[in-house]
């Protein structure tokens, strides 16, 4: 091996389909002579098992779960200053995994991601995506989302029968006749005030699973795409929420759509905020959201 791998899975990712991908996750990597794998116990044991392994001198991670779990991996890394020593492989194992389709990396197929990290020339610089509200700072890999996307986020949370995709389009449906919408302002106190719907900053094209949320971001363009689905009310929602599946939404007259490097907003109050399915709330109603061009490394054909 040229470099040292570690490989982190998360067995709680996807309801528990983390754990059962274990024995072919080892299987795989076992097989292309790494078998050093590390299981996360509780959600935030992915920044103290990034940190072991990049004090071990680790030149590649390996990520086994969702979109939150790389998240969360990807940000221990820059928090660490490491973006430029050690690479990021992502395999899917979670709800959506929406930042996977981003790469064009088999990252559901294990044996062909090992083989991918074995070879150091399968490096790609990609942005990340950050939220700052006050002091706290939060990173994004995929999306940042206030309003209706938080509100679902929230539901999808209590759990139920349900897997993958399907969690995330049964929980829209149901509140996407009632949710009442919400007001911010853009650039600043002084800013336009707007009443919206869900507001979302996407570094990727796809969300929730399904949808083409914003058919022209990329992940190495350093910029985010705001994407703002206005004030639109009760039956006239379902056709717009059909047609984001394919990306056909930002025609829709009450949808805008913005490609800049940062916005700044304020809310009434501290915002929630969907970032990457993990909802965070934030303190500060004032917010920054900001792309960070070519912040990490990830393996990629």
């Amino acid at each position: 091996m040229p470099h040292t791998v570690a490989v982190v899975v998360n067995p709680a990712a996807g309801r528990g389909s983390g754990a059962q991908l274990l024995p072919r996750v080892r299987a795989a990597f076992e097989e292309s002579g790494i078998a050093i794998v590390r299981l996360t116990a509780k959600s935030g044991d992915e920044t103290r098992l990034v940190r072991d392994a990049l004090d071990a001198g680790a030149g590649t991670i390996v990520v086994v779960g969702g979109d939150g779990t790389w998240s969360r991996c990807a940000g221990a890394v820059l928090d660490a200053a490491a973006g430029d020593r050690v690479r990021l492989a992502f395999l899917s194992a979670g709800t959506g995994n929406d930042f996977a389709k981003n790469l064009g990396a088999p990252s559901r197929d294990f044996a062909a991601m090992a083989a991918l990290v074995t070879d150091p020339s399968c490096d790609r610089r990609v942005d990340v995506g950050v939220v700052e509200s006050g002091a706290a700072r939060h990173w994004f890999l995929n999306v940042a989302g206030f309003g209706f996307d938080a509100a679902v986020l929230e539901d999808t949370s209590k759990g139920g029968r349900l897997g993958g995709t399907a969690v995330y389009i049964v929980a829209a449906l149901k509140r996407l006749i009632g949710y009442p919408g919400f007001a911010y302002t853009e650039g600043g106190s002084q800013g336009e005030s707007r009443l919206a719907m869900m507001l979302v900053f996407s570094n990727g094209s796809h969300f929730g699973g399904a949808f083409c949320v914003a058919p022209s971001a990329r992940i190495d363009d350093g910029l985010l795409d705001q994407v703002e689905i206005g004030d639109v009310r009760g039956l006239a929602r379902i056709p717009l929420f059909v047609s984001a599946v394919r990306g056909a939404h930002v025609a829709h007259p009450k949808v805008r759509v913005t490609r800049r490097k940062e916005f700044t907003l304020t809310f009434s109050r501290g915002p929630a905020c969907d970032l990457d399915g993990e909802l965070v709330q934030l303190a500060q109603r004032d917010v920054r959201i900001r792309s960070v061009p070519g912040a990490i490394r990830v393996v990629s054909p």
